[in-house]
């Protein structure tokens, strides 16, 4: 999920299970990667699948290096590649099963948008995927949404969490264990794992938990 935070920030926080079928196996992948200097992928989806697209993401970025021409690959341009790679593998009927959340900086405007396997895109304030689209999107909508430009990024973590944590409570396959990233004007930085807390004493006042 990102969140749009102030005048000059983006947060995110994926979890960092990665599942072989239906085998929770994985449990410290990095579902993040800083692309240039102030932007940030995250994806959900097929693991392999976000290996092929960081390789050519970092040719691309070798490439850039190479040129020396002072030039940096900005945010708008990696959301830009990223649609057209997306698009590409679609029309050519071997899609790439992931769905990519883009944001940071270019030229000193916030920018944050949203690629899935079908190339399709959007920009908004507030992305989630997968099953947050359903679940933590409207909990976005209602913390976040009109108000960006006020947000502190202590209340974005608190959002944040609320959100993997209504979203750890629900889904069975997924895990407490999460990544933060924020992107700023001074560059990306990505956390260490940390663990989600939380509190199962209202299971037992369902009716049929445990049986």
């Amino acid at each position: 999920m990102f969140i749009q935070v102030g005048k000059q920030a983006n947060c995110h926080g994926p979890y960092c299970l990665a599942s072989y079928g239906s085998l929770a196996w994985f449990r410290n992948e990095k579902r993040l990667m800083a692309v240039g200097e102030t932007t940030l992928l995250g994806v959900s989806g097929d693991m392999s699948d976000f290996q092929h697209l960081q390789h050519t993401l970092e040719s691309l970025l070798t490439q850039e290096y190479d040129m020396d021409d002072g030039q940096m690959l900005g945010t708008k341009s990696v959301y830009k590649c990223i649609s057209n790679i997306m698009y590409n593998r679609r029309t050519k009927v071997d899609p790439l099963w992931n769905s990519y959340v883009i944001g940071g900086l270019d030229n000193g405007q916030k920018v944050l948008g949203y690629v899935d396997l079908y190339g399709t895109t959007y920009q908004s304030a507030t992305i989630a995927t997968g099953f947050g689209g359903h679940l933590a999107q409207p909990i976005l909508r209602r913390r976040v949404e009109g108000r960006e430009d006020e947000l502190s990024e202590e209340e974005a973590v608190q959002i944040l969490d609320e959100c993997m944590r209504v979203l750890f409570y629900r889904d069975a396959r997924s895990l407490n264990k999460l990544r933060r990233a924020k992107v700023t004007a001074q560059g990306v930085e990505i956390s260490e794992p940390y663990m989600l807390e939380t509190n199962w004493g209202f299971a037992e006042s369902i009716t049929g938990y445990g049986s």
